[in-house]
């Protein structure tokens, strides 16, 4: 592999500002100081998350849109501010095309189930890539398994692309559905969603995004890539684990029918018949993720105030300069080298086992996934078995990346 070039830090980029406002990262594991390089599978939440979440238990807790007395109401009116900010934050047309799920793994499920249930029937295509996670092929298939659609699997390049070509090949008049990622939870590859898009949509297709791996990385406009439904979960983008959200324009959410049936999604029931609510609340059945959702918007507003060009600026850098550092390492191989990604460096190490690897770094304080990812079929198209995968958030820094070096180095050693 080549080696990359040389690259100056982002000077004007405040890491150490921005990393005292996530306590955690000042604590200290097996001894060492912690190296928290596991974003991509869940992120650190800065003092302002925690603090609104701790609140609003504190002060403010109460069951949402139900109650006529002060601390109902107040919760309420929060819960929907956060709503409003989700929308602003996607560029949304309306706050009513925001519906509130556990995770995306529960928004794509909800696509599947309700969409996919009452609008594809035996023959039609769903149309995915090779490089989707668990959460983007299982409910296909658990739909092809019930009604008898079909999947059609677009290729990647060797070096982690969405083949255009390939995909172009797919689309044809039975295609209904792609379901694909905007970046690889794996590769970091950013796929071209906007493209990808434009050609579905001439091919009469409808288009699902799964954002779990970009919200967190660049800025997200859904009107502009024109997408049909955007899903993502709030612990990836600094948020609070237990919320999610689904986009979907407005016209095909009112015309779903509910994903769960129960409190809070009727406007009337009888032993006879139900009537629905409208949008959003149509798919929002029980009591949702309070406090979760209220300590969304602080994250969101967290990564605002920041901005996006600061955050990919500074982790462009530290994914330049952390390939210019494991590229150096006799045996190491890195997956994924598509230019322009996001977030994520994937690598397996001559014959060391990938949770080997993350075991050794653990005892270093290094803490770094290992295994297949939620994304099996991707490792078999890769030829391997698992890779060791770090991952990188707005608070990780150079020196991190070098003892991330440092302790695969070690690694090396131990397995020579």
């Amino acid at each position: 592999m080549k080696a990359a070039r040389q690259h100056t830090p982002v000077v004007s980029y405040d890491v150490a500002k921005l990393r005292a406002e996530f306590p955690i990262l000042a604590r200290s594991v097996h001894g060492k100081k912690l190296v928290y390089l596991d974003s991509a599978a869940s992120a650190q939440k800065p003092r302002a998350v925690i603090d609104c979440e701790r609140q609003v238990y504190e002060e403010e807790y109460a069951n949402v849109h139900r109650g006529p007395h002060f601390l109902s109401e107040w919760a309420s009116d929060r819960f929907e501010a956060a709503r409003a900010t989700v929308r602003k934050f996607l560029n949304a047309a309306d706050a009513r095309e925001i519906i509130f799920t556990r995770n995306a793994t529960e928004s794509i499920n909800l696509v599947a189930a309700t969409w996919g249930r009452r609008f594809l029937k035996a023959g039609d295509e769903v149309v995915l890539s090779e490089m989707e996670h668990h959460s983007n092929i299982v409910p296909w298939q658990m739909l092809r398994d019930a009604i008898g659609i079909e999947i059609k699997v677009a290729p990647i390049t060797d070096d982690g692309e969405l083949s255009l070509d390939g995909f172009d090949r797919l689309l044809g008049p039975r295609t209904k559905l792609v379901a694909i990622t905007h970046v690889s939870n794996v590769l970091g590859t950013v796929v071209p969603v906007a493209e990808v898009i434009r050609r579905a949509h001439a091919a009469g297709a409808k288009v699902l995004i799964d954002g779990c791996q970009a919200v967190m990385h660049r800025a997200v406009d859904v009107r502009a890539l024109g997408c049909d439904f955007y899903a993502f979960s709030g612990h990836k983008l600094y948020g609070p684990s237990g919320i999610g959200v689904l986009y979907g324009r407005s016209e095909l959410l009112e015309a779903m029918p509910p994903y769960m049936g129960g409190g809070g999604m009727i406007s009337s029931v009888s032993f006879a018949h139900t009537e629905y609510a409208g949008i959003p609340q149509r798919f929002e059945a029980g009591t949702p993720a309070i406090a979760q959702a209220i300590a969304l918007a602080p994250a969101i507003e967290f990564v605002l105030e920041l901005g996006f060009e600061a955050i990919q600026a500074h982790e462009r850098d530290l994914i330049a300069y952390a390939t210019q550092r494991l590229s150096a390492i006799d045996g190491l191989t890195i997956h994924g080298t598509a230019p322009g990604k996001d977030g994520v460096v994937s690598f397996t190490l001559g014959h060391a086992h990938a949770h080997d690897i993350a075991t050794i770094l653990d005892r270093a304080g290094i803490a770094i996934r290992a295994g297949h990812h939620c994304a099996m079929p991707l490792m078999h198209r890769l030829g391997v078995a698992a890779t060791a995968r770090a991952s990188f958030g707005l608070y990780n820094t150079r020196v991190e990346v070098d003892a991330l070096a440092e302790g695969i180095e070690a690694v090396r050693r131990i397995f020579a």
